[in-house]
């Protein structure tokens, strides 16, 4: 590395971006190239960075594999940025097992950081664990370690896992504080205090109480049986059934667990559920029938008993029903409820889970993804939605040590 180049690396090191592109900046050969794209990310630059770690990924020669496996990453890590999630995941993985190999560890576990925090934003839970399991213990870099700390608080609020969510918060927090740096201390920040926002609201006769993660958690691990407005389902002793692709079926248990443990009359749920003010003898066989499914599906759940003037829920012997329902009323909040599931939806699945037209789900999509509450990533038919991410992420490139070669 000669001595531009040196003097590039040590600025970028210590935040000086501007200093380091003026060394590099009339500079064409792909080091050169490879320390632009990292100043130009660090900058916000990130479709300019992409741009010139591609071209120095593209001029290293096939003996500079551990340059070349280093652009890799560095391309990852911008796209990731962007939220460019439609790559292959192949190449970054074949990068970090030859940094590996090569006696870089630090730029390998930023590949498998980079695998990890793309698994979360897809919805891959499993894929997310597996490459975080590969992190535990293998850096010892401050930033690194905060921000796999922050990708495991994100994993463990997903699955309600809070005990879990707020360990890795912990050492995130202190992580970020040995790394200096502002923008991921801000990002802990930031993740604690959405961890103690309301995240659901118990219905309970004209009252409703909000409820942050950790108080749902204490709910679905109660005795209780939880009506869950939020995923649409029923959480039972550890027993989940999801009812979000039978929105009536749901529609008419949430009906029914609002009067529990009282009963509802016939003509207000043939109103609320098939949304017409006149029932007829049709509607009313109708309900019947939907009722009958809805036995069937919350076999050794709940009982609904036919009354005199409707139905009712009936839970077992000492166990209560507990509604929950998203932070607000709305089909938007219920949208935003539905993708906080982790899960990837299409349109047409998202439309049938809210009981409404496509056309209308496909406007509220876009303006919620405009406010950068829900994201997307496909085209056409593959597209598919999600929640935004429960905990952020700051990009942090990592400065290859010795960029021109192996």
């Amino acid at each position: 590395m000669d001595s531009l180049l040196a003097a590039a690396a040590r600025a970028l090191a210590a935040g000086d971006v501007l200093t380091a592109l003026g060394h590099v900046a009339l500079r064409g050969d792909p080091p050169a190239l490879a320390l632009r794209g990292v100043a130009m990310a660090q900058l916000g630059e990130l479709e300019r960075a992409r741009e010139l770690l591609r071209l120095a990924r593209r001029g290293f020669g096939a003996d500079e594999v551990l340059a070349r496996a280093r652009c890799v990453v560095a391309e990852a890590e911008v796209a990731l940025a962007l939220r460019d999630l439609t790559g292959p995941i192949l190449p970054l993985q074949l990068a970090a097992a030859e940094l590996a190999r090569r006696g870089d560890p630090h730029n390998a576990c930023q590949a498998w950081l980079i695998l990890a925090r793309r698994g979360l934003l897809l919805g891959r839970r499993q894929e997310a664990a597996e490459a975080l399991a590969r992190l535990r213990g293998g850096t010892s870099i401050p930033a690194l370690a905060a921000m796999a700390s922050l990708t495991e608080a994100g994993l463990a609020a997903c699955a309600l896992q809070m005990p879990r969510a707020l360990a890795a918060l912990e050492h995130a927090e202190g992580a970020a504080r040995a790394s200096g740096i502002a923008a991921l201390q801000s990002e802990v920040a930031q993740a604690r205090r959405q961890l103690s926002q309301p995240a659901a609201r118990r219905l309970q006769g004209t009252s409703d109480a909000a409820l942050d993660l950790a108080a749902v958690q204490r709910l679905l691990d109660s005795p209780a049986c939880v009506i869950d407005g939020c995923r649409r389902g029923v959480w039972s002793g550890g027993r989940w059934r999801p009812l979000a692709r039978r929105p009536l079926l749901f529609a008419l248990l949430h009906a029914l667990g609002r009067a529990w443990p009282a009963d509802v009359d016939r003509d207000l749920l043939i109103a609320g559920v098939f949304r017409t003010g006149a029932g007829d003898h049709t509607h009313r066989a109708r309900l019947r029938v939907e009722v009958g499914r809805l036995r069937v599906a919350l076999q050794d759940l709940l009982h609904i008993d036919a009354t005199d003037i409707g139905y009712r829920l009936r839970a077992p012997p000492g166990v209560d029903v507990a509604v929950l329902a998203p932070p607000q009323e709305g089909e938007p909040a219920a949208l935003e409820a539905l993708l906080g599931d982790g899960a990837a939806w299409s349109t047409s699945a998202l439309a049938l889970a809210v009981g409404a037209s496509q056309r209308t789900v496909q406007r509220e999509l876009a303006a919620l993804e405009a406010a950068r509450r829900v994201r997307s990533h496909g085209r056409g038919r593959a597209q598919r939605w999600l929640g935004a991410p429960r905990v952020g992420f700051t990009t942090i490139l990592l400065l290859p040590a010795s960029l021109p070669g192996d």
